[in-house]
C-alpha cells in the first residue's frame, strides 16, 4: 500500500470508529432508559455495591422485560465499544504506516488525541469486568467520542516525518507511559465527578444516579484507578521524560511550561495518594483533589500546547497547517 493509501485508511477507520462509538453510546442510553422508572431496592443496591456493578432489579408491573431490555442493550453496547477500540486501532497503525519513513503514530496534536482517547476507552473495556465498571459506560464513550470529534475537525494535520527531537526511542517510552497514566487517571477523574454526584443524592431510588455504586464504591474505584496510574505517570515524568529531553536537548530539566505543568501534575496525585494513605482523606475531599490533578493533567496535554509560545514541545507542523495543528 502507498503512504496515500494508509493516511486514506486511517481517516477511514477513525471515521469508523466515532460511528461505532456513537451506536455504542445510543445502546448504553437505551440500557439506562429502560431503568429510568424501575426502582432500586435495598437488595439490589448491595448486591450491585458487592460487586460495583449496575443494581437491576425487578420491574414493575405492566414492564416486566425492562431489565432483560436492559441487560441486552448493555452486552451490545460493551461489544460495540470492543469493536470501536479495534477499529480505531487500525486507524492509529494507519498513520504510522503512512508516514515515509514509518514512524509512531503521535507526531502531532491530533495523532497524540487519537492515542489517548484510544487508551481511555481501551482501559475501560479491559477494566470494565474486573472493577464491574459498567455504570461508567455513557460518561466514558460521550468523553471519547466528544475528544474524538474535537480532534477531526480541529486539530487534523496531514501526515508528515518526525522532527528530529522527536526521533528517538526514548519518545515511544515516554509518551506510552504517559498515555497510559492519562488513560486511568481520566477514568478516575470521571469515577471522582460521579463520586461528588452520588454523595449530594444518596437518596435517589431512579435513574442514573440511582443505579450508581453507593459513595464509598466509587471512592474505592478512583483510589484504584489512581493508584494505577501514578507509578506510570512518575515513570513517564521523572525518568523517561528527562532521559529524552537530555538527548534532544542536552539538558535533563529546562523549565520548559509542559515540563513545569507535568510536575506540577504529579505533585497534585502524589498530594492526593499520600492525604489517602496518611491523613485518611477519603470522599468529597479526595473527589476533588483527584479533580484538581485532571485539570492540570488536561490543561498540561491541551493548554500548554496553545497558550505556551516558549514550550519546546510545541513543535510547528512541517505542513502548512491552521494554527490548532501543533504537535507536542
Amino acid at each position: 500500500m502507498t503512504d496515500a493509501a494508509w493516511e486514506s485508511l486511517s481517516n477511514q477507520a477513525v471515521a469508523a470508529a466515532g460511528l461505532v462509538y456513537f451506536l455504542a453510546l445510543l445502546a448504553h442510553l437505551v440500557e439506562w432508559a429502560s431503568l429510568r422508572k424501575v426502582p432500586v431496592t435495598a437488595v439490589a443496591a448491595a448486591s450491585a455495591d458487592a460487586a460495583g456493578g449496575v443494581a437491576v432489579d425487578t420491574a414493575p408491573p405492566g414492564d416486566e422485560s425492562a431489565p432483560r431490555r436492559a441487560e441486552m442493550f448493555g452486552r451490545l453496547g460493551y461489544l460495540l465499544t470492543c469493536l470501536a477500540v479495534a477499529i480505531q486501532f487500525v486507524g492509529l497503525v494507519g498513520r504510522g504506516m503512512a508516514a515515509d519513513p514509518n514512524r509512531v503514530p503521535w507526531g502531532n496534536m491530533y495523532e497524540f488525541t487519537l492515542a489517548g482517547t484510544w487508551v481511555v476507552a481501551l482501559l475501560y473495556v479491559v477494566l470494565c469486568r474486573r472493577l464491574k465498571l459498567a455504570w461508567m459506560a455513557p460518561i466514558v464513550l460521550a468523553f471519547v467520542l466528544t475528544v474524538l470529534m474535537v480532534a477531526v475537525i480541529w486539530l487534523y494535520a496531514p501526515v508528515a516525518p518526525l522532527t528530529e527531537a522527536l526521533s528517538s526511542y526514548w519518545l515511544v517510552i515516554h509518551v506510552v507511559s504517559a498515555i497510559i497514566a492519562t488513560g486511568a487517571f481520566t477514568l478516575g477523574g470521571i469515577t471522582s465527578a460521579l463520586y461528588l454526584v452520588k454523595a449530594r443524592r444518596p437518596g435517589t431510588e431512579t435513574g442514573y444516579v440511582g443505579r450508581l455504586p453507593q459513595p464509598e464504591v466509587l471512592d474505592r474505584v478512583s483510589y484504584r484507578l489512581h493508584a494505577f496510574g501514578f507509578p506510570v505517570w512518575t515513570f513517564a515524568v521523572l525518568i523517561t521524560g528527562p532521559i529524552w529531553a537530555h538527548q534532544a536537548w542536552s539538558s535533563y530539566w529546562n523549565w520548559d511550561p509542559k515540563e513545569v505543568w507535568a510536575f506540577i501534575t504529579w505533585v497534585v496525585y502524589a498530594a492526593y495518594l499520600h492525604a489517602r494513605t496518611t491523613a485518611g482523606w477519603k470522599g468529597r475531599n479526595a473527589a476533588i483533589l483527584a479533580l484538581v490533578g485532571m485539570a492540570t493533567l488536561w490543561f498540561n496535554f491541551i493548554g500548554i500546547n496553545y497558550f505556551s509560545t516558549t514550550s519546546q514541545h510545541s513543535y510547528a507542523d512541517s505542513a502548512p497547517a491552521p494554527a490548532l495543528s501543533r504537535d507536542l
